[in-house]
């Protein structure tokens, strides 16, 4: 009796192994996204656009200057053009987070180990948001000191502290996030490299140019919800006429991602790895 009590005891022990947690799947996506060498070269990548096309911008307006320019100069939002280059990049990144995995078949064994498929999931796009969070806040206040320092030899820049600099330097990097997560979103639900990037570009940018194809009066009111029509309003220290508001905007593009996210994480759990 006591032997068949100790091997009945085992094998309750072998088939309910102790669970993984939370914390360690985190640390493993971050490992994951850290080790991969395309998230280094594209964040190096997208400092280097965003910076380049700040200073360049900077430099040109600097060597044509003349007084009657700074009639509605916006310097926070003319410095911070290049994030719509780095959009491409780190929205890409976004992509490539969850497709990697599926191209290389370690999703299988990611899934293996932590079988709650859509926890396991949610986190790595966690994990990834936050680093794109700080990648694109660098980004962000890195350009716009760097072309502001330039704009300054003519005293055409702006600070910090000016009404609605603040918010656009830090949104800089919010839409960053953003469009990460729209990238991430569109992985998860395609699951394929080649159609999930098809697919980014198209959600991010085809609705503005179908919606311009509407006659105007329809066009006026369906402009405004665009994903980049919407999320790029962060980045205007004015409120564009007939457009969301800053917040809204930026908020209208993240709930894209959001609801794609959410779409695909319930498929997840209906289809094969």
């Amino acid at each position: 009796m006591t032997a068949t009590a100790i091997a009945a005891r085992n094998s309750i022990h072998v088939g309910q192994p102790e669970s993984i947690g939370l914390a360690n799947v985190v640390r493993s996506e971050w490992t994951k996204l850290r080790t991969v060498r395309s998230t280094y070269w594209t964040a190096i990548a997208a400092v280097l656009a965003t910076v380049g096309v700040a200073v360049l911008g900077a430099s040109e307006y600097v060597h044509n200057f003349e007084p009657k320019n700074l009639e509605g100069f916006d310097a926070a939002n003319f410095v911070l053009q290049g994030l719509y280059v780095a959009q491409i990049a780190l929205g890409a990144l976004g992509v490539l987070t969850i497709t990697g995995e599926y191209a290389t078949g370690m999703i299988r064994t990611t899934l293996t180990a932590v079988p709650q498929r859509r926890v396991v999931v949610a986190l790595k796009g966690l994990v990834y948001v936050l680093a794109m969070l700080v990648i694109g806040e660098i980004i962000s206040f890195a350009t716009f000191g760097i072309g502001q320092a330039i704009l300054h030899l003519k005293h055409a820049g702006v600070s910090l502290s000016d009404p609605g600099v603040l918010r656009v330097v830090i949104g800089g990097g919010l839409y960053l996030t953003s469009v990460g997560l729209l990238g991430f979103a569109l992985g998860t639900l395609v699951r394929r490299t080649a159609g999930a990037l098809a697919s980014f570009f198209g959600v991010l940018f085809l609705p503005s140019a179908l919606i311009d194809l509407l006659p105007n009066s329809w066009r006026a009111d369906a402009i405004k919800f665009a994903p980049a029509n919407a999320g790029t309003q962060i980045l205007n220290t004015q409120r564009v006429h007939d457009m969301l508001g800053p917040w809204q905007g930026l908020g209208m593009l993240t709930l894209y991602g959001v609801a794609i996210l959410l779409g695909a994480l319930f498929l997840l759990g209906r289809r094969d790895a």
